[in-house]
């Protein structure tokens, strides 16, 4: 009687691929996704603890986190298409998508956000300096990373763009010597016509500002700006010691001067 043959023993087959990828692939894939949501979370706590600490707005909080969300995504989905082997124009086509999406949604936010960060780093001028940026002129009273806030003579706060900033001509009036600091030079024009002469006019800022420079570091200055037939432009100069003291001292001054002035012409008729 014959012995009957063993069976072999049955093999289990272990995949070697999912989704038509093959499990290295997809491993990876996997890391790269879990990375990229770590990486999210980490840039998301630190836009919200660094927008608490600056006082960023609210809405520009939001964009921000946003514009990183997406550069994330757009970084993400590149690798992982790389890791897949995927084509190279889906790969493209998604990246484009992205750019577009941060360009659209955030342009101006992240054009602020660096003006802010240059402004800061470039210093043309800092809290308490009186400046003029394109028409507007004031005593800077706070800059954050999206406007520059001003105070004017009428006491008025003006917001002015970081990125608008950049693109206009900026004076900022300290005054600054080896022997003296913190003092500001502000220049402003008076114009008369050629009723009173000269040496009349000479005499008249002379006086006034030996009058006022009991609260001034050094007493104005004067220069004939510019002569024409039917009038005379002065450059005066005004240094004070606080930039607070310009609002009051040029109209001051300049009412004064005006009034002897027009006392001059008086005598004259």
């Amino acid at each position: 009687m014959s012995t009957p043959t063993p069976e072999p023993p049955s093999s289990t087959s272990i995949p070697t691929n999912l989704f038509g990828l093959p499990l290295a692939d997809v491993f990876e894939i996997l890391f790269i996704a879990v990375i990229a949501i770590s990486v999210e979370r980490i840039v998301t706590r630190y836009i919200s603890r660094f927008s608490k600490k600056t006082k960023l707005e609210a809405n520009t909080a939001n964009n921000l986190a946003l514009t990183f969300r997406i550069l994330i995504l757009i970084a993400a989905v590149v690798a992982i298409s790389r890791a897949g082997n995927f084509e190279s124009e889906w790969i493209l086509s998604i990246s484009a998508i992205g750019g577009a999406a941060v360009g659209f949604a955030s342009q101006k936010t992240i054009g602020n956000f660096v003006a802010g960060i240059f402004l800061m780093a470039a210093r043309p001028f800092k809290v308490g300096n009186y400046v003029r940026i394109g028409t507007v002129e004031g005593i800077v009273s706070e800059i954050t990373i999206n406007y520059t806030k001003i105070i004017t003579s009428a006491n008025n706060i003006v917001s002015v763009s970081n990125l608008q900033i950049l693109d206009r001509e900026i004076t900022n009036y300290i005054y600054e010597t080896p022997n003296t600091k913190n003092m500001y030079c502000y220049t402003f024009e008076i114009g008369f016509d050629h009723s009173v002469p000269t040496n009349k006019i000479i005499e008249i800022f002379n006086q006034v500002f030996v009058k006022y420079s009991k609260d001034m570091p050094t007493i104005p200055n004067y220069v004939l700006l510019r002569s024409a037939a039917f009038e005379r432009i002065y450059l005066i100069y005004l240094y004070v010691s606080y930039p607070e003291q310009i609002f009051s001292l040029r109209h001051k001054i300049a009412e004064e001067v005006f009034q002897r002035w027009d006392e001059e012409r008086a005598k004259l008729k």
